[in-house]
């Protein structure tokens, strides 16, 4: 107590009045760090998956090779489809890029309180449709606008499934719900 009658900053006391506890929020760097790493790789394994379908339709006969068609939508998907299966190539670019956009993201919630999943699941789609999406249509769109949109939309989209994956990754080390309960019932 001060000699106003008022308590410290900082003591136990003034975090039972605040309603915010001193306890820290354990795991967050740790689950940042792996959920990126699962996102490089994510993209990855998401990106041979669409190869190999591609492979597949291509010796079917239901689509064109990936050479014979130099400009055009579905030369766009293929393109980010190959783009994302060498994703860990660049994996010293993109793991802290992922590991950035995550922490100014995601790994705030848990200080800031958020216990739901469905913040953080969105939030790491959006991020991974961005980050994916973006740079695969920035390539696109060398070729021609419409190979730009086709990149765009299917790196969008193996970003988002790469980064739901991720979201439920950082979920399962953080678990901010349990950690935030724990510190609410902590004070008595």
């Amino acid at each position: 107590m001060n000699p106003s009658g008022t308590p410290e900053a900082g003591s136990a006391q003034t975090a039972y009045i605040s309603g915010q506890g001193t306890g820290r929020i354990r795991r967050v760097k740790l689950g940042l760090f792996l959920s990126s790493l699962a996102a490089c790789f994510g993209v990855t394994l998401i990106g041979l998956v669409c190869v190999a379908l591609f492979s597949l339709l291509e010796s079917l006969g239901l689509i064109s090779g990936f050479n014979t068609s130099p400009s055009g939508f579905v030369f766009g998907i293929q393109m980010a489809s190959l783009m994302s299966l060498f994703n860990f190539i660049l994996f010293f670019v993109t793991v802290p890029a992922a590991w950035l956009a995550m922490g100014l993201s995601i790994g705030r919630f848990p200080h800031r309180g958020i216990k739901r999943r469905a913040p953080y699941l969105r939030w790491a789609s959006i991020w991974g449709a961005l980050l994916v999406g973006g740079t695969t249509g920035g390539f696109g769109i060398t070729a021609s606008l419409l190979t730009g949109l086709g990149a765009v939309l299917t790196g969008a989209c193996i970003g988002a499934l790469a980064g739901l994956l991720c979201g439920v990754l950082f979920l399962a080390i953080v678990r901010p719900a349990e950690q935030l309960h724990a510190a609410d019932i902590s004070v008595f």
